[in-house]
């Protein structure tokens, strides 16, 4: 029978056969079943130490004697009689709960419940560090070996090839969550733990191994350049993401997720956990998920809504980091992703972060939560656009077979601007611009359907109408300083030297960070020096202070200059395909 079952996955996934047979030998299946077993039995032990034996106290917690000598000791010490209060306490201490007085079935419920609550826990850190780890330092492994350019060239497809390591790779660490899932399962009924929010959590827990899987894989083939730390960083990446989020949970307050952060917080299992069994953080009120809302739609209002929001968000972002994964696997050299998926997945990102922003918490209009998350909106974005300039924008080579690519007439029935919008050679400054659009209309949606109407003192005033023009040409700066960027960026790409990736990192960092920084440490600060703060990257520190004008006027400064860079850059652009691209060049 076992041939006949290692013959079927081998035809089902030949990948996956390779991965199971150099790893499920004896030695490492015994050595994963022991310390399964091993674990459940600490785990069950442990709980002992607190049985009730012969001296278990009259007012210990299972007692049901506990209530009446609770009432006792509190009016003796209302009376506030030591000489009764000491001989109360010494008859207490000399006396025990008699066994008959148990409560046992209590006691047996709240101990299954620990062990339940316990491997909840501890396969939640287990699958996700230590399978992101065992899959990074396979890959890692696969690259110095250079068995990852063999297996490249396998006929398999790159679907099978991923769903091969994925299921392969922590094999082990499956087997040893497995061999504890029967407890984890007995000890949860044994609870009275509804078996449906059970396997709700199995199901939300596989959800998370594959988004965090797929993401370490991801990162196993974009970081080759930390080539013998990658497992490493890795997985102490998600530990500490994971003891973070655990931390935030444990400690939870009713206004936490009123904000956009809340998105991030999806991405770990402790909170919905926290929803599905309230006593894992002993938590007063209970979780607060109960709370959530997404565009003011209350998720939280069912556990079916919760779990199905959860599994939903984590099968869309499993699913992009494959489809990255797929492009990435086949062509090391290539982006990460294409520029139309980069529309796609900036759309998606203003979505979520918008949708979690815009909540009814504490009782504030929309207008207040938009004033709330402002400077978590515009961080995220930030984040993520130069995320996309440094993904997107295509080294000198790319550039160069464009160009020629273009005059030599292969894709005469595509204009130019096709090219500029869909190719992956061709620069990326109408791509991000483009993203900064899909980026901007939120807050354009935001700006246009605000209130124009505040309540003073009983009374409404009309808002001037000068401070929303200031509004509309802040954004409109944002999105040149962020042009201005991706121009920097493609320019040091187009260079010649070697190692312009990291060039361009420390240039557009350098003009990031630093004026911002020098500014604040010689004292210039936004609400003075409003002008000056205008052409950094955070230009809305200074937008308060500054009157429509300056504004304007640091406008049109910042037009010219993104003017003047894209000059350059079509000149690179036109040495970099040298005369074969004069024509198409003198049309355009």
């Amino acid at each position: 029978m076992m041939p006949n079952l290692i013959d079927k996955i081998g035809d089902w996934n030949p990948q996956l056969l390779r991965e199971l047979k150099g790893r499920l030998k004896f030695f490492n299946v015994a050595i994963a079943f022991a310390t399964s077993l091993l674990l459940q039995s600490v785990v069950f032990l442990y709980q002992f130490r607190e049985f009730p034996g012969d001296r278990y106290s009259l007012t210990a917690t299972y007692c049901n004697l506990r209530q009446v000598y609770e009432q006792q000791q509190n009016r003796l010490y209302q009376q506030s009689n030591q000489s009764l209060i000491d001989e109360f306490n010494n008859f207490l201490s000399k006396n025990f709960c008699p066994q008959n007085e148990i409560n046992w079935q209590l006691w047996w419920r709240h101990h299954w419940e620990y062990i339940f609550l316990s491997f909840t826990v501890v396969f939640g850190f287990t699958l996700l560090v230590a399978g992101t780890y065992l899959l990074i330092n396979d890959l890692a492994k696969e690259e110095t070996r250079g068995t990852l350019n063999f297996i490249r060239l396998s006929p398999q497809s790159e679907t099978s090839i991923l769903i091969g390591k994925l299921l392969g790779v922590p094999s082990l660490i499956y087997l040893t969550v497995l061999v504890a899932v029967p407890l984890h399962l007995w000890a949860g009924l044994s609870a009275q733990i509804a078996f449906s929010y059970i396997l709700s959590y199995y199901a939300i827990l596989i959800a998370s191994c594959i988004f965090f899987y797929s993401a370490a894989l991801l990162f196993a083939l974009v970081s080759r350049w930390v080539s013998g730390f990658q497992p490493w960083l890795g997985s102490g990446a998600v530990f500490l993401f994971l003891l973070i989020t655990f931390q935030i949970t444990s400690s939870d307050h009713s206004g936490a997720w009123y904000n956009s952060t809340a998105w991030l917080r999806l991405f770990a299992p402790w909170d919905v956990t926290n929803y599905l069994f309230p006593n894992l953080f002993h938590l007063g009120n209970g979780s607060n998920l109960k709370n959530l809302q997404f565009f003011y739609l209350p998720l939280g209002i069912g556990f079916v809504s919760i779990v199905g929001f959860y599994l939903l968000n984590f099968g869309l972002c499993s699913y992009s980091i494959l489809q990255a994964l797929k492009r990435c696997f086949r062509n090391p050299q290539g982006s990460i992703i294409s520029k139309k998926q980069s529309y796609l997945l900036v759309a998606f990102y203003q979505l979520m972060i918008w949708g979690f922003a815009l909540q009814n918490g504490n009782n504030n209009t929309w207008d207040e939560q938009v004033a709330k998350n402002f400077v978590l909106l515009a961080v995220y974005n930030l984040v993520l656009i130069l995320s996309l300039i440094a993904i997107l924008s295509p080294h000198r080579q790319d550039v160069q077979d464009w160009a020629r690519y273009r005059h030599q007439g292969v894709s005469n029935h595509k204009s130019v601007w096709q090219d500029l919008i869909w190719s992956e050679k061709s620069p990326a400054l109408v791509a991000i611009a483009i993203n900064l659009t899909i980026a901007a209309i939120p807050w354009l949606v935001w700006f246009l359907l605000t209130s124009v109407v505040d309540a003073n003192n009983g009374r409404t005033e009309i808002v001037n109408e000068i401070d929303r023009f200031k509004v509309l040409l802040t954004i409109a700066l944002s999105i040149n300083l962020m042009m201005i960027y991706a121009t920097i960026a493609q320019l040091i790409l187009l260079l010649k030297t070697p190692k312009r990736s990291f060039w361009a990192i420390g240039t557009l960092g350098s003009v990031i960070f630093l004026p911002p920084m020098i500014l604040e440490f010689i004292g210039i600060s936004s609400w003075k020096y409003s002008i000056i703060w205008m052409f950094t990257t955070f230009p809305w520190t200074a937008v308060e202070n500054a009157g429509a004008t300056t504004i304007f006027m640091a406008l049109l400064a910042d037009l010219s200059v993104l003017a003047l860079l894209n000059f350059q850059l079509t000149r690179q652009v036109k040495l970099a395909g040298e005369s074969a691209t004069k024509a198409l060049l003198a049309k355009r």
